[in-house]
Formats: C-alpha cells, structure tokens, sequence
C-alpha cells in the first residue's frame, strides 16, 4: 500500500491549531507559545511530517534548493569541485541535486530542463564546452547560472577558473627547457574552449618562445579516463614525443603506466606533466609533476557567487580567475 504523503493541513488539523502556526513552527517562528510548538512538534513526528521544498517554492518563490550538473561524477576532478560546491551550500542552508550528464550535449539539456522542472534557485554548471542550446536554455531561464571549471568564451555566463592559458605554458616552457624537443599535447576534446582555446595557447606560445615549430601531429584528442590514456601509447610514440602536458590526471595515469608497460622509463626517457594535481597523482609511481588547481576552492567560490547571484547581491566580478601552482614530482627530471 502506498504511503499517504501528509501535508500541512494535516498537522494543522491532528494539533488544532492553524496552518500559519505550523509554519511558524516548522520555520523556528519565535512568535509561537511553548505550549503549542511542543504540540505541534509532536503532532509532526508523529505524523512524520516533512515540508515540502517545492510546496514551499512555490508560495515564495524560492526553494533553497541548487542544481550542480556535473560531466562525470566519477572523475576526482569534478568530485572535488562538488565538495566545494557543498560545503558553501550547507553553510547557506542550500540543498544541493547532484545531476550527471555523461559529458553529452543532448543529456545536458534534458538535464538542465529536469533541473529546471523542480524550481530551483539556481544553477552550477560543469560541462566541457557551452552549446548553443544549453547557453539559449540559460538565458529563455532567467535562472542565475555559474560555470564551475568551465570558461563561456563570449563572458555572458558568471564562472570560476584558473588561467588554463598561463597554466599550460608553464609547464610545457618546463618540458621544453628539459632538454624535450618533442612535446605532446593532450587533452580532451578542443571544442571545448578551455582545450581549443586557452590549453592549446598556451602550449603554442611556450614553443614559440622557445623556438620551437608546432606540428599538430603531436595534439592529441582523448576521453578524461584511464583507458584512453592506455589507449594512447602507440600513437603518443610514433609521433616522436619525449614528453606530454596532459589535460587529465587519470588520463596521464593510464599514458604513464601503458609508457612502463612497455619499457619506457618516466622520466628518464619520457617525462610528463599533467593538470588537476588529484589523488591519482600521487598513488601513481612514479608520482606525476602537476599543475596544481585549487580545485575545492573552485567549487565552493562558484556556490558562493550563485548565492550572490540568487540574492541580487552586488558583485565585482563574475569571471573568477584562482591561482594555481606547478608541483614538481616524479614524472620529471
């Protein structure tokens, strides 16, 4: 038999008191004797009684509740950023609902509408790149939207990053300067700007300092996973590559131990440094030379620029940039 839901009424009707009093109660209304709040109190554990948040939205327009839409909730660098994202939100007594969208643009938007469908407050989004029609989604919305780990190329959408272009440079000007010639540059898919864009920039202007010619023989495109680092191998070492900046840690994970598979010492003959300074970083052997992301801080800076944005709240920026770091371990000399 299928559970009656019990609503306010109820609990106004069992404690004979009004609806308007229930409220009170349940919002922590001081304006309520102590007699009756005991009362009510009893009568809603009683009855199990739990408050509607969208009931609730409805009447004020507002539910305290967020939607994250996160590309892969497996991948330990979005799963660091929801901490963020979570721990603010608590602290602003947001409820956060948790949304994959397996990286695809068709589910993003389904996604999004879902989302959208339960009245949230706002919205947080991590994808790889902003199609035309999730940006159109936003905007026909009028929800507050924020990019977390993700850039919107034309700055309409808030977002909360590190210099990606500034980033890659560095380490691959590092590559180079280590005696490699041949740098490989690996990333996700270049439609995503952060790759195409800022990632791939910078990898181009540190050989251009360096005197060194691209050749896009040595770019290649791969899925932010283990096996398609694995996956890699072959094609990373007929290009003739001595070294990789990697735009994902399990995918330099899966490169560096498919390179000591076959016989390949990192970083004697091939050194490579990676993107997200993760947990993988350090369980690999040896551990892998890092750019290092404050990637909880990206997290929790993007919830606290929704609940701003959520509030009309004045803001002074809404493209965050964090800085980031170059950690130095053992996949290079």
């Amino acid at each position: 038999m299928e559970k009656q839901t019990i609503t306010i009424y109820d609990v106004a009707r069992e404690a004979a008191v009004s609806m308007a009093t229930v409220s009170r109660v349940v919002n922590g209304n001081p304006n309520v004797k102590p007699a009756t709040r005991k009362k009510v109190l009893e009568v809603i554990e009683r009855l199990d009684y739990r408050p509607n948040a969208v009931a609730r939205g409805l009447a004020s327009k507002k539910t305290t509740t967020v939607g994250v839409i996160i590309p892969d909730v497996s991948n330990a660098y979005f799963a660091s950023l929801a901490r963020g994202i979570d721990d603010v939100a608590t602290m602003y007594k947001y409820n956060i609902i948790l949304a994959n969208s397996d990286g695809n643009d068709v589910k993003e938007v389904n996604v999004l509408n879902t989302l959208l469908a339960k009245q949230v407050d706002g919205i947080i989004f991590m994808g790889h790149h902003l199609t035309e029609q999730i940006r159109g989604e936003f905007s026909r919305s009028k929800t507050p939207v924020v990019l977390a780990g993700s850039i919107d190329p034309d700055n309409q959408v808030g977002s909360v990053n590190i210099d990606y272009e500034a980033a890659t440079k560095d380490a691959t000007t590092q590559l180079i300067q280590s005696g490699n010639k041949k740098v490989a540059f690996i990333s996700g898919s270049l439609l995503d700007p952060i790759n195409g864009i800022q990632r791939l920039k910078g990898y181009k202007d540190a050989l251009k300092e360096n005197n060194v010619d691209f050749n896009e023989g040595l770019v290649f495109e791969a899925e932010y996973n283990y096996k398609a680092g694995l996956a890699l191998y072959e094609r990373v070492v007929n290009s003739g590559a001595t070294a990789a900046v990697v735009a994902d840690d399990e995918l330099a994970v899966g490169l560096l131990n498919s390179l000591t598979d076959n016989g390949v010492k990192v970083p004697e003959e091939f050194e490579i440094i990676t993107s997200n300074n993760s947990l993988f970083t350090d369980i690999a052997r040896p551990s892998v030379t890092s750019i290092s992301q404050p990637l909880y801080d990206i997290g929790a800076v993007s919830m606290r620029l929704l609940t701003k944005l959520m509030n009309k709240e004045e803001i002074d920026e809404k493209n965050i940039v964090l800085p980031y770091g170059l950690i130095q371990k053992g996949s290079t000399k």
